[in-house]
């Protein structure tokens, strides 16, 4: 069930706000974890065992943690969650792979002929991040295993950010799990939010998904630089309206029942380093790698040599993590590389060269980096790239005539001036202001309603995160 879907936005969330505000507050989380429970099985089905076995694992790991068997509840938790992960996640990757490695040698008696056939159940890269990060912080003495089932697992499975995150850390709602007061403010910023980022999807993520895609997917041969620069601008303002758009739609969800959910973009294409990117993209992962797999490295507290290897180790992971692809991994790979040049020196020569500078090199960095994300293969990606930069070739007027439509060109206005923190600032400035308060809402039923008019008429596109 997609937030972007009519059942979504007309039966199902109407009908959970309605249980979960006239049920007493001892029931509000057992309303939210069956609420939960059917979101998740009604696109799911049966792979809802998945989520449920490892949230069961979980809080028992918690428990027998704060009993004092620390290591062995670890152990339990990361054991099973990384197992659920790889299998589904990267088991057909890893027998490919393996064929292909016997290909190399020679042996080809030994290859497996018949690959599995898995299904990859949604979210759960997500999930099983969230629930990991459950038991390391237990392990780690910085919050006391949850003893109460019904909270625990409205904590794993709340549908908001189910799917495609924000990843939510218990520490971070603990208290909110159990004493939480929902008001009309909070309430209507939900709202507010909650449309923004329903707009950002369908309005400038899909319209530009449109473009990207036909670009993308038209033979390297027939593509000129021009069109191939087009193709990859497309696509990095699609993915990031298409990841914050669903995350504004997540807090917003939140806040309407009551939660306080962290941000998870910080308007990343203002970036003036590759460091400074991910303190902007993606922050609830990039904390997340940081906090339990970089540190638990080591961090940089072992030497210049060590920091970098585990900087690679970690965006090796990073790259995995959003795929069980080479594309990926050579994705993650890049922003590993160019982090380490940026600690060797070059962020201080970006300094003295300046915030343009800056802002050119981090952007030309993210751009090349997602076409290996967005390509099917590396090679494909090489090519796309090489095309990028063969500036001989002549522009191609008439699918660019074709194809870049007004509605396209207003989709890239809009993915531009919202790169900044411009809703922000006019909200900031004009909060107190009468005639504001009154044509904001006014403003936002509008976009609410064009939202829905692209909802009716555009066919399935769910969330790009949606895969991982």
């Amino acid at each position: 069930m997609l937030f972007s879907s009519a059942i979504f936005l007309f039966l199902f969330l109407p009908l959970v706000l309605v249980m979960y505000y006239i049920l007493p507050k001892k029931l509000k989380n057992t309303c939210l974890l069956l609420a939960s429970l059917a979101f998740y099985t009604f696109g799911e089905k049966e792979l809802v065992l998945i989520i449920l076995a490892s949230t069961i694992v979980d809080f028992f790991a918690g428990i027998i943690i704060d009993k004092g068997y620390k290591k062995a509840g670890l152990f339990l938790s990361v054991f099973i969650n990384l197992s659920f992960l790889i299998y589904f996640k990267y088991a057909t990757f890893l027998f490919e792979n393996y064929n292909q490695f016997l290909d190399v040698l020679g042996i080809a008696s030994a290859k497996i002929r018949t690959l599995p056939s898995i299904v990859l159940p949604l979210g759960i890269s997500f999930y099983t991040f969230q629930t990991m990060s459950y038991t390391i912080d237990v392990y780690r003495g910085n919050v006391k295993a949850n003893r109460n089932f019904i909270n625990f697992a409205t904590y794993v499975t709340l549908f908001p950010q189910l799917i495609a995150g924000p990843i939510v850390r218990y520490k971070d709602i603990e208290k909110q799990l159990i004493n939480r007061h929902p008001n009309i403010n909070q309430f209507s910023e939900g709202v507010e939010r909650f449309i923004i980022g329903l707009a950002k999807k369908m309005i400038i993520a899909n319209t530009l998904a449109f473009l990207a895609d036909t670009i993308f997917n038209t033979p390297i041969a027939l593509t000129s630089s021009y069109v191939a620069w087009i193709g990859i601008i497309a696509y990095a303002f699609q993915i990031y309206y298409d990841f914050s758009g669903y995350s504004d739609m997540a807090i917003g969800l939140g806040k309407m029942f009551g939660f306080e959910f962290l941000e998870n973009f910080k308007y990343p294409y203002l970036a003036k380093s590759i460091k400074e990117f991910w303190r902007r993209w993606h922050i609830s992962l990039s904390t997340w790698f940081r906090d339990y797999l970089y540190i638990s490295l080591g961090g940089n507290r072992k030497g210049k040599i060590r920091t970098y290897i585990n900087l690679i180790i970690v965006f090796f992971i990073t790259g995995l993590w959003h795929g069980a692809s080479w594309n990926f991994i050579v994705w993650g790979l890049l922003h590993g590389f160019f982090l380490i040049l940026e600690r060797l020196g070059l962020d201080k020569l970006l300094l003295k060269l300046g915030k343009p500078i800056s802002h050119i090199y981090t952007i030309l960095v993210v751009l090349i980096a997602w076409v290996f994300f967005r390509a099917e293969t590396v090679s494909q990606a090489l090519l796309y790239i090489q095309k990028m930069f063969a500036f001989k070739t002549i522009p191609n007027v008439a699918f660019i005539d074709f194809y870049v439509t007004k509605e396209v060109l207003f989709a890239f206005l809009l993915a531009i001036i919202f790169s900044f923190p411009i809703y922000t600032k006019i909200n900031d400035k004009f909060r107190n202001n009468l005639y504001f308060s009154y044509l904001k809402p006014v403003l936002l039923l509008f976009i609410f309603i064009i939202s829905v008019m692209y909802i009716a008429i555009d066919s399935y596109n769910p969330f790009i995160y949606f895969r991982f």
